[in-house]
């Protein structure tokens, strides 16, 4: 018809609806892409946020707050988690018909006793007796007064320290007459004086042993050097100090080549306690941390380990790498159990089966208290049944291995259960990299040896004896900031093994390392091990060792048994 314009040609619109479908398609496809763009922006900045608070509470908890992980679960996760372990132990009684919350029976935790009154002196510290007489009564005399009672009271006070130079004479002697004889017996023809003079019997007595022969330090001071520069952390410099105070010019570098000659010394009594060590302990407790070795144009990183083998040594290792062959120098031969964090270093040890791993449900723990800010619920639920195999393991920590592992059984396997099914529940539920991701993971990936102390009653729940043993290489490194070189690093590792040993069996450093060091000259080197801190109160009590210390004119010396008048 005429003035209806014809309409388009099919094609015409099938394009069109194609070039709109496309462009909708790559519109989509675009809008597709910046979703994804924008939920991986926002993982990644929830991680870095997640991880900046975390440093955030670190760096506020060192400055103002304490670093210790204290937990005290009360809200309501913490009451339905031990409701809920009430019902998988058989401690717990089952919910009544009418719904009544089943018992829970209360797990008691460590009580501390509060001081009463101020503590009683020391009956071994040595005692002034004074009287204060009134100044009446001292007038007119005792005699016109009749006395009725008394107040008395203690106070300490502090002698200052001193040193004494022992002045050794060895005088020679001949038989009586032996000189005129020889002066008139003419000497044969050819015959040197100094042979004619060394014919004739001389008695003269030997010469006194030293530590380190031909030193000028002796057992006592040595020992102190040695005391307060590894258990009081005192840097060489501030020992230099101290002994000038006193009137006594001695360089750091003079103590430093004492302390050298003493580890060579000592040497074959620390080679004997790493031996008895790995040979007759049912497991060892290891663990780490750095130290900053002096280098020319920076320092560089070493280590130094620790290997707590139970009720007998604390052995320090100083290894300038952290890798396995440094932990290999160390537990060379030995086969057992090795109580360890998770770290890599230790892995190869596992593979053969002769050493087997036990996790530290310590080091657990600090992930899930790492975590109490970015995802609280989770993380209190974790530490309330972490908490409540601690609180277990606290009842029964004196009693015997065989009725350790039956309570074990009974009471900590279902904790333990529940703890790691609580873990494969809520592992897909968390965001990667988080701290609470990664508590859940440190638990799944080390399941098997958490588990492990449930079935050895010997076996401890945690490395906390290592750690503790560790802390004393912390606390000197923040007083000393580095070690001069390797040979260093193994000096100090000599001794704070020693001295960490007599912490360890309650003897006072001073006393064990001066008595060591008189007896350790003239000791059979095969019987060393009977000089140990462990073996140490055994040994002591032998006649022949008491009579050989007492004997010992420098320990006299030291214990002020010899004074200056005396020797003259």
């Amino acid at each position: 018809m005429e003035g209806v314009p014809d309409s388009a040609p099919p094609s015409q619109h099938l394009t069109e609806v194609e070039q709109r479908l496309a462009a909708l398609e790559a519109a989509r496809e675009q809008m597709a892409r910046k979703l994804e763009q924008a939920e991986h922006e926002r993982d990644e900045y929830r991680r870095v946020y997640l991880a900046l608070l975390e440093a955030y509470r670190k760096l506020e908890a060192g400055l103002v707050g304490q670093k210790r992980e204290r937990f005290v679960g009360t809200g309501p996760e913490e009451q339905l988690a031990l409701s809920l372990l009430g019902m998988l132990t058989s401690e717990g009684a089952a919910p009544t018909a009418g719904g009544a919350p089943a018992q829970v029976q209360q797990v008691e935790g460590h009580e501390r006793k509060k001081p009463t009154g101020r503590k009683p002196l020391p009956e071994h510290l040595p005692r002034i007796h004074v009287e204060v007489i009134p100044p009446e009564v001292q007038r007119l005399g005792l005699e016109a007064f009749e006395r009725i009672g008394e107040d008395s009271s203690e106070v300490v006070e502090h002698r200052p320290s001193s040193l004494v130079v022992v002045h050794t004479v060895r005088p020679k002697f001949v038989p009586k007459g032996k000189l005129e004889q020889m002066a008139e017996e003419p000497i044969p023809p050819g015959t040197p004086e100094h042979v004619a003079v060394a014919s004739t019997p001389v008695l003269q007595a030997p010469a006194l042993e030293l530590p380190i022969p031909r030193s000028l330090c002796g057992p006592g001071l040595l020992a102190d050097t040695l005391v307060r520069r590894w258990q009081d952390h005192l840097p060489l410099h501030r020992l230099e100090r101290i002994y000038g105070r006193q009137g006594l010019e001695l360089p750091r570098s003079t103590v430093c080549d004492w302390h050298a000659g003493a580890a060579l010394l000592v040497k074959p009594l620390i080679e004997a306690m790493w031996k008895d060590a790995l040979t007759s302990s049912v497991y060892l407790c290891i663990d780490a941390t750095g130290v900053l070795v002096q280098e020319v144009e920076k320092c560089r990183r070493a280590h130094f380990f620790v290997v707590v083998a139970p009720q007998k040594h604390v052995l320090f290792g100083y290894q300038p790498q952290h890798d396995a062959a440094a932990v290999d120098a160390l537990l060379q031969g030995y086969k057992g159990f090795l109580v360890a964090d998770a770290h890599a270093v230790y892995d190869h040890l596992y593979r053969e089966g002769d050493v087997i791993e036990v996790g530290c449900w310590a080091h657990a723990r600090r992930y899930w208290f790492k975590a109490l800010d970015t995802d609280s619920a989770r993380a209190r639920h974790g530490l309330s049944l972490i908490q409540s195999l601690f609180k277990r393991e606290r009842q029964y920590a004196t009693a015997p291995p065989e009725e350790k592992l039956r309570r074990r059984q009974t009471e900590a396997r279902p904790v333990v259960e529940a703890f790691f099914r609580y873990c494969d529940e809520e592992e897909l539920k968390v965001v990667d990299e988080t701290p609470i991701a990664k508590a859940i993971g440190y638990a799944r990936n080390q399941r098997e040896a958490l588990s492990r102390f449930l079935s050895d009653g010997r076996l401890p729940i945690h490395n906390n004896h290592s750690e503790n043993a560790l802390r004393r290489e912390a606390l000197g490194r923040k007083n000393w900031l580095f070690l001069g070189s390797d040979e260093g690093g193994v000096i100090n590792a000599t001794f704070v093994t020693l001295l960490a040993s007599c912490q360890l069996h309650g003897l006072e450093p001073l006393g064990y390392l001066r008595d060591l060091l008189c007896l350790l000259p003239g000791w059979p080197v095969q019987r060393v091990l009977e000089l140990a801190p462990a073996n140490w109160a055994t040994t002591v009590q032998r006649e022949d060792v008491r009579a050989e210390l007492e004997a010992n004119v420098f320990r006299q010396a030291a214990l002020g048994l010899l004074t200056p008048a005396a020797t003259k």
